[in-house]
């Protein structure tokens, strides 16, 4: 069992790399440049890592750097990053009429972190057409505004922005500032929200609501499955509280929302604690927040979205389990539980792996980063977050970087999407033979 898991997560690490190296090729053709010439494959291997990795972060602005072949090679990889490669290249069989094979049914389980085989082909096709049609419907809302300000182009620019903000990516081909001029839009707003939010939730809890949807006697919350309660709860809590907390820290601030009205504020709030959860579009500029502020966003990007989703992050999943094990241990009990249910020890022994892993990488690329790059600690701890929790938002950072420092930014970035504890697993020892006899047990002191 053990070598099939090591198997699988591997064929996915290689399965995104492959993706990231075809797509840099790409990108450094004379025909994806808007001036004819190439772009240093650095840039190009950067550019192509963060759109396969839905992070967002650009050494080039996408608007003015790249041609329209090549904005429809990042968007594709967009695509692919975000619903997954395994997702795509089942789909693709799927519809050659190719029978998905038991290794494939193995690496989409794997893929999506679910713990059955059954039904894995319904699932895909759910996925991929679920995603089609919230894309269209966001990228036809886009149109209202894009069309009548940029014409014909405004198509182009609304499904770019639709299919970057479902697959939080954070990436559009607008301008150099981002959503700054539609920070009081709410037609922009709320659709960029809910596309973020709806793609971060996770395809496993999309299914879960419609289930409970179907059947008028089921319509209530304590239907959900547990993972969907844990996801629902902790996205509420994190944009709700993270919202509120931004608006305070930010309400005097002339350089962010001071100077909008009241609307304005809420709005800019609002989007600021969603696009944190691993999206990347800002509609205000990032370098100008408040410490307060810049904190509280540190901590929303590395939680992230939710597993099985379009986003990154340590996930919501991760820290709901490591908070209810912390106050589990700290009121004496011996079981961790919630909402009426137990979690298992799987369940509690992965959270603390992923959110272990995902802190070593985000410390290694922060001290790295800090040798190669003169700039404030505050700026490179929030390039560094971003990259790992595959966030896309910079304090102004990306753009000045050295070599090296796109290079550290790159690794970051990859390790970040593929899942710390993917690579942990596809690259650790992991040589546990499952002799009857084990070490003896002993106390230490902790804590």
């Amino acid at each position: 069992m053990k070598k099939r898991a090591l198997s699988t997560t591997r064929i996915i690490l290689i399965g995104f790399l492959i993706t990231i190296l075809l797509g840099s090729l790409l990108l450094s053709l004379p025909i994806s440049s808007a001036s004819k010439n190439p772009v240093p494959y650095i840039d190009a291997l950067f550019t192509a890592t963060t759109a396969t990795c839905v992070t967002g972060l650009v050494t080039v602005t996408t608007a003015h750097a790249w041609s329209f072949f090549g904005q429809a090679v990042i968007l594709l990889l967009i695509q692919i990053g975000g619903l997954g490669v395994i997702t795509i290249m089942s789909a693709f069989m799927i519809m050659l009429g190719k029978k998905i094979s038991l290794g494939n049914r193995m690496l989409i389980m794997d893929s999506f972190n679910l713990n059955s085989m059954s039904g894995l082909v319904q699932f895909i096709k759910k996925v991929v057409l679920g995603s089609l049609i919230i894309e269209a419907m966001g990228a036809m809302l886009y149109m209202i505004v894009f069309i009548p300000e940029f014409g014909l182009w405004g198509i182009w620019i609304s499904v770019f922005n639709a299919v970057s903000a479902f697959c939080n990516a954070g990436m559009d081909i607008i301008s150099e500032s981002s959503l700054y001029n539609y920070v009081e839009n709410p037609l922009i707003n709320i659709v960029t929200s809910l596309l973020i939010i709806i793609g971060g939730l996770g395809f496993i809890v999309w299914w879960d609501i419609i289930r409970i949807l179907k059947n008028k006697h089921t319509r209530h919350f304590r239907y959900l499955t547990l993972h969907s309660k844990i996801v629902l709860t902790a996205t509420l809590i994190l944009i709700v509280s993270g919202a509120v907390l931004i608006f305070i820290f930010e309400y005097t601030n002339p350089l962010t929302i001071g100077n909008l009205s009241l609307s304005g504020k809420i709005q800019a709030s609002l989007f600021q604690s969603v696009t944190t959860r691993t999206a990347g579009f800002a509609s205000v500029p990032q370098e100008h927040l408040t410490l307060p502020s810049v904190l509280i966003c540190l901590l929303l990007m590395f939680i992230g979205g939710s597993p099985a989703g379009t986003a990154g992050g340590i996930k919501t999943v991760t820290f709901f389990v490591i908070l209810c094990t912390a106050f589990s241990v700290i009121k004496g009990k011996r079981r961790v539980g919630t909402f009426n249910r137990s979690l298992s020890e799987n369940a509690i022994n992965k959270a603390m792996a992923v959110c272990t892993t995902s802190f070593i990488i985000l410390f290694v690329s922060t001290l790295m980063l800090s040798l190669c790059c003169n700039a404030p600690f505050s700026d490179i701890v929030y390039e560094t977050v971003s990259a790992t929790a595959t966030v896309g938002l910079s304090r102004n950072l990306t753009a000045s970087l050295n070599l090296f420092g796109k290079i550290i930014i790159t690794a970051t970035m990859y390790f970040g999407r593929v899942g710390p504890i993917s690579f942990a697993i596809a690259l650790g020892s992991g040589r546990e033979n499952g002799n009857i006899v084990t070490d003896p047990i002993e106390e230490i002191s902790v804590g």
